[in-house]
């Protein structure tokens, strides 16, 4: 009933939304007879505001089609390297000549698309040869391609690197460093020519125990059966996963919204002021990040759930009790592979020592191998987005590759 109701409004708003769009287009054509006219750039923000006014279900384009490698600009494509029902392993590729370091990003499963991380793909893109875990919205798997889960998840992370090939790195934002942990765990305790030569945790819930945030305190607050019982849901018959239990991501965008609404408030209230005053360039960059932020994927509930319960209820990486397939997990298998984790001093999502606990973890590892980085003055986004990890971090992630590759 939950997301029926949800996309009953939806489809309600969804005419008044075209009428906006078409008044827009509208009153652009009148901006040439009237030109800098406050009233109609007034009128005109009104109705973008409410042409904004919903969420999307499909992946924002990553829209990077060059970087520049050495004194040339180079021609990016994206093109699937591997595609499984619940994700695809994108490739980015370049026409170069010269080998580089190949990295796979992994990105949350956490109700965004990987195109959240546009910025962390661009600033890895000229001295890397880059994947990315591209999760699909399960509201579009049918059921017939089967469940779901915390397991299912780190292993397709495996099956990832294996096709990428024995050498490369892995470098995971936020919620998935316990699976990419796990998996580099697994993929050195049987040997696996894949193991990963660096893996790099950012602002990850290694041990959600540590420190605990709003993100963490609600989780605990509640028993795993209200969860399944209060935000689990159908999808409704018109999408191919009709009748899969998820987690909606429109919850999980307002549970985010929920943690700091007046940032949001704030952000948009700016954004109306540039729209009006004709500053395009903060106005683009605002309705840029709005555009991957009301973007969302839905969960599938066996994954949403077994996180929950495993990472944030139970912590069981960090107590020693996380079994994948059935087998104990043991992070002190891994002794070739290079450790950096990164942790953001203002991040109220993953906070301060929730990733660094890792490096506790993987006690195979001689301390040439282990690092640890923790940014000043950034928040959660700022740890793989925006100047702060294009200048101060990005820069400690890569001598790490480097010194491993």
């Amino acid at each position: 009933m939950l997301y029926q109701l949800y996309q009953a409004q939806s489809d309600m708003l969804a005419p008044v939304r075209a009428f906006a769009g078409a008044a827009m287009q509208g009153l652009g054509q009148l901006e040439p007879f009237f030109p800098d006219n406050p009233a109609l750039r007034r009128v005109a923000a009104g109705y973008e505001f409410v042409t904004r006014a919903g969420l999307t279900h499909d992946r924002p384009p990553f829209g990077i089609e060059s970087v520049k490698v050495g004194r040339r600009q180079v021609a990016v494509t994206e093109e699937p390297a591997l595609v499984t029902p619940f994700g695809t392993l994108l490739h980015f590729a370049k026409d170069i000549t010269t080998p580089q370091p190949r990295v796979l990003v992994v990105a949350p499963l956490s109700g965004h698309f990987a195109s959240l991380l546009r910025n962390t793909v661009r600033t890895l893109l000229p001295d890397n040869d880059v994947y990315i875990t591209d999760w699909h919205n399960a509201r579009d798997v049918c059921l017939g391609d089967g469940t779901f889960g915390f397991d299912d998840y780190t292993e397709i992370v495996i099956r990832f690197m294996e096709t990428i090939g024995p050498g490369a790195h892995m470098l995971a934002v936020c919620q998935p460093c316990v699976s990419a942990l796990v998996a580099t765990a697994v993929m050195a305790e049987e040997g696996n020519p894949a193991v990963p030569r660096s893996l790099t945790l950012m602002a990850g819930p290694i041990d959600a125990s540590v420190n605990p945030t709003e993100v963490n305190d609600l989780a605990t607050s509640r028993p795993i059966e209200w969860f399944e019982r209060h935000v689990i849901a159908s999808v409704p018959m018109r999408h191919r996963g009709r009748f899969r239990r998820v987690y909606p991501g429109f919850l999980q965008l307002a549970a985010f919204v929920s943690m700091n609404p007046e940032r949001h408030v704030k952000a948009h209230s700016t954004l109306y002021d540039n729209l009006i005053s004709g500053n395009d360039v903060a106005a683009d960059t605002t309705k840029a990040f709005y555009d991957d932020y009301f973007a969302v994927l839905d969960l599938p509930a066996e994954f949403y759930l077994e996180t929950v319960q495993i990472v944030f209820q139970e912590y069981r990486l960090a107590r020693g009790t996380l079994e994948f397939r059935g087998r104990p997990v043991n992070p002190a298998a891994i002794r070739r592979t290079g450790l950096l984790t990164v942790e953001g001093a203002r991040d109220d999502i993953c906070s301060v020592g929730q990733t660094v606990a890792a490096q506790e973890l993987c006690t195979g590892l001689k301390p040439q191998l282990r690092s640890h980085h923790l940014q000043a003055g950034v928040g959660h986004y700022g740890v793989f987005s925006g100047s702060r990890w294009d200048q101060q971090i990005y820069p400690v992630v890569r001598r790490m590759i480097l010194a491993t590759d």
